[in-house]
């Protein structure tokens, strides 16, 4: 299927039995409530996703049965994170081969590269495979900042479509639209600055408290969508305090956590990760409480 790089992806949280291995059926549980909320497509393995600590066996069973599980009612993207140049490519192929619709991909992991060979990493990724990319730009994170010169090279290659923006600069959505207009669509990546990165003309929003709350994060995207800026900005408001839980170490932790707490998830890491302990774990668990404690009835945003 084609993709339209806009709305709400979640980056989906990988889901663990107690025994450590991938547990498809609260996987799924959770995949279904994004579905039921309308999001407009799925990122598997990412930060969020535990990709760091996944086999290649596990990502090609979650990419394939996902795929199978959605039937095609939104796009399934596969996050690329490598360390060497052979290796991304070697995923793009079996994300390719697994069905997968596009691609997410981080810069070189571990070596801080240089911007010529960040941009011929992308390249190379580009040329041997058929799938749109998704440039994934997080400098905060991962130290590398695909600069506006840079992705000015990359757009010789027609499937890099898109850049998801997490440099926590909101008037970099403005420079990149100044630049590219909609050669290049823009994903916020920032759970904090999305509804701010939406307004500036911010095509989407890979999200990640979605994970526990898919109503709320597609209903604050579509009421902006359509100029219900009050309405969008009244939920966004009241979400606040649950999204800056994306922006935290423990991210992972955190989310998983609040799926806990909505019902759609579990909250087995895997190791080094460990769950919350002690006063961190209070603090989030006072933050999910209130936020579900105060949730607010959502106006129809579906199908507007």
């Amino acid at each position: 299927m084609e993709i339209q790089w806009k709305g709400v992806m979640p980056a989906i949280t990988t889901k663990f039995t107690p025994d450590d291995t991938l547990d498809l059926d609260m996987f799924f549980v959770n995949v279904q409530a994004q579905l039921e909320a309308g999001v407009h497509g799925l990122v598997l393995g990412g930060s969020l996703g535990e990709a760091s600590t996944l086999t290649e066996e596990e990502k090609s069973i979650l990419t394939q049965e996902t795929v199978r599980s959605v039937e095609g009612k939104v796009p399934v993207l596969m996050n690329i994170a490598e360390r060497s140049t052979r290796n991304a490519i070697a995923a793009a192929h079996k994300a390719e081969e697994d069905g997968a619709t596009a691609l997410m991909m981080l810069p070189p992991m571990q070596y801080k590269a240089g911007d010529a060979e960040v941009v011929e990493y992308f390249g190379a990724v580009a040329r041997n495979t058929s799938l749109p990319i998704l440039l994934y730009n997080n400098p905060i994170d991962y130290k590398i900042n695909v600069t506006l010169e840079m992705l000015n090279e990359l757009l010789q290659y027609d499937n890099i479509q898109a850049v998801k923006e997490s440099t926590r600069d909101i008037s970099n959505v403005t420079r990149i639209k100044s630049a590219f207009g909609d050669r290049l669509k823009i994903l916020t990546g920032v759970d904090t600055l999305a509804l701010e990165s939406l307004l500036m003309g911010a095509d989407g929003w890979i999200a990640g408290l979605v994970c526990a709350f898919p109503a709320e994060t597609v209903a604050i995207y579509e009421l902006q969508r359509v100029g219900r800026i009050k309405e969008a900005i009244e939920i966004y408001r009241w979400f606040l305090p649950l999204l800056e839980l994306d922006i935290n170490p423990k991210l992972v932790q955190n989310i998983k956590l609040a799926e806990v707490h909505t019902g759609i998830g579990t909250e087995y890491v895997r190791a080094p990760r460990l769950p919350l302990a002690g006063d961190e774990r209070a603090h989030v668990l006072d933050v999910i409480k209130k936020g579900i404690a105060t949730r607010p009835t959502l106006p129809a945003y579906k199908n507007l």
